[in-house]
């Protein structure tokens, strides 16, 4: 749960970054910035995948660039949905999607917490899944005369 509201935070910020940044883009108030990061999140993890799928042909012919537009047409659906979010123009998408991508990058690789390091335990041999009663282990210390199975 904090890590979502921590993304939140952050989409937040590269969305008034970009508004303060750009012409075309324009925030009225925090809470227009934090709505429109609560549906740019939403509509990136439900309608983003769709579309990716949809117009993978014309994404492999243009070596990826075509996610910019998918990236802008993102944008500009939450702009239509939230009120206070204005995004005026195709250009001013595209970059404000952009300006977007690059800050919650660098915001998440400021904030990311790094994994504690947790010790690894040595695997005990356990019971074996053969069904012929041999054992799954490898005894290293065979003698000369012994024989390997």
């Amino acid at each position: 749960m904090k890590n979502i509201l921590i993304k939140w935070l952050v989409m937040t910020a590269a969305i008034l970054t970009a508004a303060y940044t750009l012409d075309g883009i324009n925030v009225s108030s925090f809470s227009a910035a934090v709505l429109a990061a609560a549906g740019l999140g939403v509509l990136n993890a439900v309608l983003r995948p769709v579309l990716l799928l949809v117009t993978l042909p014309i994404n492999i012919l243009s070596l990826g660039l075509f996610t910019f537009v998918i990236n802008a047409l993102m944008l500009k659906l939450v702009a239509m949905i939230v009120p206070g979010f204005d995004v005026v123009g195709f250009w001013p998408a595209v970059f404000g999607a952009l300006t977007i991508s690059i800050v919650s990058w660098l915001l998440n690789l400021v904030l990311r917490e790094v994994a504690p390091i947790r010790p690894v335990r040595p695997q005990q041999p356990g019971p074996s899944n053969r069904h012929d009663g041999r054992s799954d282990v490898i005894d290293l210390d065979k003698k000369d005369g012994d024989r390997w199975e």
